[in-house]
């Protein structure tokens, strides 16, 4: 092993935002969701795809004891699902003593785990599986225990020490929470969170051992809803410069043994809802976390569970099972174990998957795999079967002759018109598109998503240049539908968004495609679309959400949520 000073030098800069390039089919937005950060130099790149694995919260909470844990972890290898990947073992809050040992380090409860926790790391290691553990960022974890933050009222932390306690039980997975956090006077929320979540990423990297790092961070920013705000977006654009995954927003609900029969689709359907908008920080060592798998597990139904697995893997997710593994449905083991959506969740190629359209009832998402190859998935959230047509024009593959392969049957069929399927209630159809050799390359094409979850507008569907282009709940009709094409347009029923003018609060338009500097524009990871011509970003006027509210180019902010895009893929 290297030497820390060797390692010091050894590591490689951190990129601390993605620069701005042309708005093109293989431009900005292939960038932005293709992971631009670059990963610290390791002896081997970290979590290159999602990490899967289990963790005991969602099911167990606090209830956790070694055995527990140990019976998880056979079950993941006698049921096979080890081998399919999910080999990371997580032990989270709850797991050490009320107070530290005389040297000031991490001591595991001895009732709960009366053999350690390097003796719990050995176990694991012998069966091929890896060994996952929780801290927290701030003085003290969730449940009281003790933090690996600075004290309340200031003070020195434990961000080293207990990451060469970590490395001594053998520890391949830190799950950082971020509860209790110390702010010191004249220092913002955001800074001290970024001052503790940077210290333990530099012990980690200087730990001399591999250890993928799960931060929290964005969660205690994020405003419950689906659309982010200043500051979410903010703690969003620099956790993936320390660590490989975060954990962005709202705990997925726990299971209640009191009430084994609650639902907790909606649940599913929420963290879905705020993760699905963020997929340009997503890529190779950089991943969006929407918690927890409950695929199987008691309050999901067996289309639930597949809908929920399904969704994850169309948005790279982490896939970290949180239940109890030897109780799993059939249904929702089939689900996790299915080979075709692992394939799609850990695509090499780390793209997360757009929205093509929304409308409140069916969601259509598209995902750029490796090779060319294209997956769509479609979500009923109806309480009944609906029959969805999707045309292939619609998620960017025109005049394209596809073989459609469907990941739920494996059934194979040829088309150049439209995918077609009748979806259960809280069903998603999912397929894996091959196009042939002779089609165009994909064209990202789809909703341009803004403030308040709304979308981009062609005022009443007209193509008369000059048309207004406004904020509007999502409709899935044509006049929402946006593509990115290779000269850094923005084009809708075969027009160009337009800055009308180069000032400040000048309308965005419709218009006919002229090659003008007002027609191209640029993006880069934070979302923000900015236009050549004048240099301002599309902005919603007066960070409004309201249905009509006018879009118009404004001096760039830092960033606004009326000045974030989520845009096709």
């Amino acid at each position: 092993m290297p030497s820390l000073p060797t390692r010091r030098r050894r590591l490689v800069a951190l990129l601390a935002a993605f620069l701005a390039v042309p708005l093109t089919a293989t431009g900005a937005l292939a960038a932005g969701a293709r992971a631009t950060t670059e990963a610290v130099a390791h002896s081997r790149p970290l979590a290159v795809t999602p990490p899967m694995g289990w963790n005991n919260w969602a099911h167990y909470m606090c209830d956790i004891n070694e055995r527990t844990v140990v019976r998880n972890a056979d079950a993941l290898v006698s049921s096979g699902l080890a081998a399919k990947g999910y080999d990371t073992v997580t032990v989270d809050d709850c797991w050490m003593a009320k107070s530290r040992d005389g040297a000031g380090a991490l001591v595991a409860d001895p009732v709960r785990f009366p053999h350690g926790m390097a003796w719990l790391g050995s176990y694991l290691h012998a069966r091929g599986l890896k060994f996952g553990i929780y801290e927290d960022a701030g003085s003290a974890t969730c449940e009281g225990y003790p933090g690996s933050g600075r004290p309340q009222g200031g003070g020195p932390d434990h961000f080293a020490q207990d990451t060469d306690t970590f490395v001594s039980w053998g520890v391949d997975y830190l799950k950082l929470d971020g509860c209790n956090m110390y702010v010191a006077p004249g220092q913002t929320k955001e800074a001290a969170y970024r001052q503790a979540y940077d210290t333990q990423a530099a012990a980690l990297r200087d730990s001399g051992r591999d250890i993928v790092f799960s931060e929290s961070a964005p969660a205690y920013f994020q405003p419950d809803q689906e659309w982010g705000t200043r500051d979410w977006f903010s703690v969003l654009s620099w956790v993936g410069q320390d660590g490989q995954l975060w954990r962005e927003g709202t705990d997925i609900v726990v299971y209640d043994p009191r009430k084994p029969d609650a639902s907790r689709w909606a649940s599913v359907l929420h963290n879905y809802g705020y993760n699905r908008w963020i997929g340009r920080y997503a890529g190779p060592g950089n991943w969006n976390d929407p918690d927890f798998l409950l695929a199987g597990d008691p309050g999901l139904t067996a289309e639930e569970s597949r809908s929920q697995v399904a969704l994850w893997s169309m948005m790279a997710a982490p896939m970290i099972l949180s239940s109890d593994v030897a109780a799993l449905t059939p249904a929702g083991l089939a689900a996790l174990s299915n080979d075709g959506l692992l394939a799609v969740d850990q695509d090499r190629l780390g793209r997360q998957a757009g929205v093509v359209a929304t409308n409140g009832t069916t969601d259509v998402l598209a995902r750029p795999l490796a090779g060319d190859d294209r997956a769509v998935a479609v979500l009923n959230r109806s309480s009944s079967a609906r029959s969805v047509t999707t045309s292939l024009a619609s998620i960017g593959l025109p005049g394209c002759t596809v073989s459609a392969k469907n990941l739920w049957t494996g059934a194979r069929s040829t088309t150049s018109t439209a995918l077609t399927a009748t979806i259960a209630a809280h069903g998603t159809a999912i397929w894996r598109l091959t196009p042939d050799a002779d089609c165009a390359p994909a064209v990202p094409t789809g909703q341009l998503t803004g403030n308040g979850a709304n979308c981009a507008d062609v005022s009443n569907g007209d193509t008369a240049d000059g048309t207004p282009v406004a904020l509007r709940p999502c409709t899935a009709r044509a006049n929402q539908r946006w593509s990115l094409a290779d000269d850094s347009t923005v084009r809708a029923l075969g027009k160009c968004l337009t800055a009308s003018g180069s000032r400040a609060g000048s309308p965005a338009v419709l218009s006919s495609c002229t090659g003008a500097d007002g027609q191209r524009w640029t993006s880069d990871r934070d979302g923000m679309l900015v236009n050549a011509g004048s240099g301002l970003c599309l902005d919603v006027y007066g960070g409004g959400t309201a249905s009509g509210t006018r879009i118009d180019t404004w001096n760039c902010g830092d960033h606004q949520a009326n000045q974030t895009w989520a845009l096709p893929v």
